[in-house]
């Protein structure tokens, strides 16, 4: 099987996780190209590659839905793309372990979300702008570091933090992505960390694979959906774990 073919699958695989699960792409896209041979470095820019196409086909589907809060949104985006512009630079100065190291306290971080519950709440907390953009800030740099969307950190801020309505909380993570990960993407670049053609293919494979993983979801329950997730946590963990810690490099 050829690197295209290996690719066109991973993309089709990490879509239909994204869409089953509700995760980032990333989460899952980063560890299967490790597993395909790439270094750290290329994956994430994969990885960034691929959180453009999902990130705004997502976005573009929230606002159709009308659950998109454009105001919070392009606040926290701007932190956002502020962060992760710097990502890629300050990447190429770090070992490739310290990022599997970043990438593998990020998935632990993942996994205890899971027996965590978000409690909501019916009115929204007024915050400075200015904390909202160095929230972005933060999220921005970090995700784009490790290549992940950053949905993940930010959702349980908005709900936890600042009482935003979860159906928004969760539009606005998605949407932050498409800020992030554009920002993400010309740092990379400069930085010469983005592989355009795996990038691209696995962007649009991808999109095929939500569909198919969003189909799933609904004939799944949530309690096996949570059970199968946990277990795909604890393979990710297991198998960086044994990179970081019992291989050389």
């Amino acid at each position: 099987m050829n690197t295209f073919f290996e690719l066109v699958i991973v993309g089709i695989g990490v879509g239909t996780l994204s869409g089953f699960f509700g995760v980032g792409g990333g989460t899952v896209l980063v560890p299967a190209l490790l597993l395909l041979g790439y270094d750290i470095k290329t994956a994430v820019g994969i990885s960034v590659v691929q959180m453009l196409f999902s990130s705004i086909y997502g976005s573009y589907l929230n606002h159709k839905r009308g659950t998109l809060d454009m105001k919070l949104v392009f606040i926290i985006g701007a932190g956002g793309f502020t962060g992760a512009f710097f990502s890629g630079y300050v990447a190429s100065f770090v070992s490739d372990k310290i990022l599997e190291g970043i990438f593998f306290l990020f998935v632990l971080f993942a996994l205890a979300r899971l027996f965590i519950k978000t409690r909501e709440y019916h009115y929204e907390k007024k915050v400075s702008p200015i904390i909202l953009f160095l929230i972005g800030v933060v999220i921005g740099f970090f995700s784009m570091l490790i290549g992940v969307g950053g949905s993940l950190m930010l959702v349980p801020i908005l709900v936890g933090f600042l009482h935003v309505e979860l159906r928004k909380a969760t539009s606005a993570g998605l949407f932050f992505v498409v800020f992030s990960s554009v920002s993400g993407f010309i740092s990379h670049a400069m930085s010469g960390h983005i592989d355009y053609v795996s990038g691209v293919t696995v962007g649009l494979s991808s999109l095929a694979g939500v569909y198919l993983g969003i189909h799933l979801k609904h004939i799944a329950s949530n309690e096996l959906a949570r059970r199968l997730l946990l277990f795909f946590y604890l393979c990710v963990i297991t198998y960086l774990a044994y990179r970081i810690f019992f291989t050389a490099g």
